[in-house]
């Protein structure tokens, strides 16, 4: 049937938006998509997650998160959701390079627009149901949906719909965060574990585009 919406794509960050690096804003700022071009295999993808998570002991509603689960687990937790199906897309910019006095000052604005460069630069992309981690205010969600169906859509109907959802009960939003977690981790070469991570992505043959920001 036309008109059915198939591809599903999962976005979540890692760092933050702000630009005031010498008061512990982040140097680098990632937007991750998780794209997933058969409903089947976000579901299996979804299962892999949720039998990991069973596997732990851990409780049904407690989440995955880069910056606050145990980096073994986070290994383990790729290893196993790799063997399912999916691709990333994902924008690292580097805050340095950004001289735009409204997305230096305007964290929303930076964030909109991390997420349309990204997007619009995803050519695969047709019809898809985006799925953002709904942690802002209303006001803002709807801004959003309307800047990015206007910016993305313009020479092709990437977009269909845009869904804000709760990442506590997603377990792909949840591999959106890991997947962004992983590739800004690469960026700190003073950590120990800096490609480690990305590397388990990269391996399984996830990654289909890491676009550093110039």
């Amino acid at each position: 049937m036309t008109g059915i919406t198939k591809q599903l794509v999962f976005i979540d960050d890692s760092g933050d938006p702000g630009f005031k690096t010498d008061r512990g804003s982040s140097s680098h700022f990632v937007i991750a998509c998780v794209i997933f071009n058969d409903p089947l295999d976000a579901e299996e993808a979804a299962l892999a997650i949720k039998k990991f998570r069973r596997d732990l002991g851990w409780r049904p509603d407690r989440e995955f998160k880069f910056n606050k689960t145990k980096k073994s687990i986070i290994k383990g937790l790729l290893q196993a959701v790799c063997n399912n199906r999916f691709s990333v897309r994902a924008i690292c910019i580097d805050k340095e390079l950004i001289r735009s006095h409204e997305l230096k000052n305007k964290q929303d604005s930076f964030y909109n627009y991390a997420i349309k460069e990204v997007l619009s630069k995803s050519n695969n992309l047709n019809m898809a149901s985006i799925r953002l981690d709904g942690h802002s205010g209303r006001e803002y969600k709807k801004s959003a949906i309307t800047y990015l169906r206007r910016e993305v859509n313009t020479r092709s109907r990437k977009i269909k719909k845009v869904k804000f959802v709760d990442s506590k009960t997603d377990n792909l939003i949840q591999l959106a965060d890991l997947v962004a977690g992983s590739i800004l981790r690469s960026t700190q070469q003073n950590k120990s574990d800096s490609h480690e991570y990305l590397d388990i992505l990269t391996k399984k043959g996830r990654i289909d585009d890491v676009w550093n920001f110039r």
